[in-house]
């Protein structure tokens, strides 16, 4: 369930990081976060690719409302959700990494499928 995990951030500072990662894994198909990030990640990428899926104005008024870039919304209703029309969920893997070097933090790649 989104939203669960606190981050050590406030709900609105909190948000909006996963707003801009969710946009931007849309964008570019893998991102490289810490493990905790990636996870709260999935469940927002997965509600919007079933969004998607749907192909409404309502659903498409509420991607619009939650991923960043406009462009990005399109790209998910034209060529992302048509490529898991078969698919029941899990449209992302994530991959453990070595620990960030700095202060040795678990990272992680989460891409889609």
């Amino acid at each position: 369930m989104a939203g669960t995990r606190k981050l050590g951030r406030p709900t609105a500072h909190r948000m909006l990081m996963l707003r801009n990662l969710t946009t931007s894994l849309l964008e570019n198909g893998k991102i490289e976060t810490t493990e905790l990030k990636a996870k709260e990640v999935r469940c927002l990428a997965e509600k919007m690719i079933t969004l998607g899926k749907e192909n409404t104005l309502h659903s498409k008024r509420q991607a619009y409302g939650f991923i960043m870039k406009r462009d990005i919304v399109v790209k998910l209703f034209d060529e992302i959700a048509p490529k898991y029309e078969e698919r029941n969920g899990g449209y992302t893997r994530i991959i453990k990494l070595a620990p960030r070097r700095g202060d040795a933090a678990p990272m992680a790649v989460i891409e889609l499928v």
